[in-house]
């Protein structure tokens, strides 16, 4: 019988009450990451109990994430994963078919109703990086080191990642990110809003924890109605948004005449 606490060997999982810890467990490699923990990160989304209001995102020793498992790009690949370039070699399609899926495991945190808060330490390298932008709100320590380098490699960052770096950053400062694959550390990404503090390491946890615990003291029904509202309101068209706002507050007003609001 599988260990639901554990849904790929590089990844934990930890409930306790409304909040869901997520945890990137392979150290040794510095959370590399697959495929394969792609779609487990994908499958926790997808079916993410509704009594979670947190997700809290963290990973196990010095690095976050440093980012795609090399080896995918080698002939020889890695047991028991996709090889990036076979699937290359069957063609656009099907390549285009595996990226949506590989996909998944980072646009899935948006969707989700729970706030999502990422803990990142050391380096957040590539899909590293594109993994902490999937959540809604980052606490970083001082010593990471976020980088796109995909572009270094002849290709883009293709995990869900560039909409919510632009959103964030702005197109400017994303593209000079991404094309120089350079390294932003703690400081700037709290100055450019990749971040919204920057802590010692040691204080990492439980600062995330902190955070987690203000959300939690915020009434449910309104932060899952905010989420959305939020999100929704870069892209949105403004008499679309005003009108998810209207609806979104007359249900929340209906609620509470009806004694049922939280």
């Amino acid at each position: 019988m599988s260990d639901p606490t554990r849904p790929h060997p590089g990844l934990r999982l930890e409930r306790t009450g409304p909040v869901l810890t997520v945890t990137l467990d392979d150290a040794d490699r510095r959370n590399a990451q697959t495929p394969s923990l792609w779609a487990a990160l994908a499958a926790v989304g997808g079916t993410l109990d509704p009594a979670v209001r947190v997700v809290l995102l963290r990973a196990e020793g010095p690095s976050f994430s440093a980012g795609l498992h090399r080896d995918l790009l080698t002939p020889g690949g890695v047991a028991g994963e996709p090889s990036v370039l076979g699937l290359a070699a069957r063609g656009e399609p099907a390549l285009r078919a595996a990226i949506e899926e590989f996909q998944r495991g980072f646009a899935v945190w948006s969707e989700v109703p729970a706030v999502v808060v990422g803990a990142v330490q050391g380096h957040a390298i590539g899909a590293g990086f594109q993994l902490a932008l999937a959540c809604d709100l980052r606490v970083v320590a001082d010593d990471v080191s976020f980088a796109m380098r995909e572009t270094g490699l002849g290709l883009v960052p293709d995990l869900a990642g560039t909409a919510p770096l632009v959103r964030l950053v702005g197109y400017a400062r994303a593209l000079e990110i991404c094309v120089t694959g350079r390294v932003v550390r703690a400081d700037e990404a709290v100055r450019l809003g990749l971040a919204q503090v920057a802590v010692p390491r040691a204080e990492l946890d439980d600062t995330a924890r902190d955070l987690v615990e203000a959300i939690l003291q915020a009434p449910e029904a309104a932060v899952r109605e905010l989420k959305p509202l939020l999100r929704g309101a870069v892209d949105a068209p403004p008499v679309d948004q005003r009108r998810a706002e209207r609806e979104a507050q007359a249900r929340l007003l209906t609620a509470l005449a009806g004694g049922t609001g939280k």
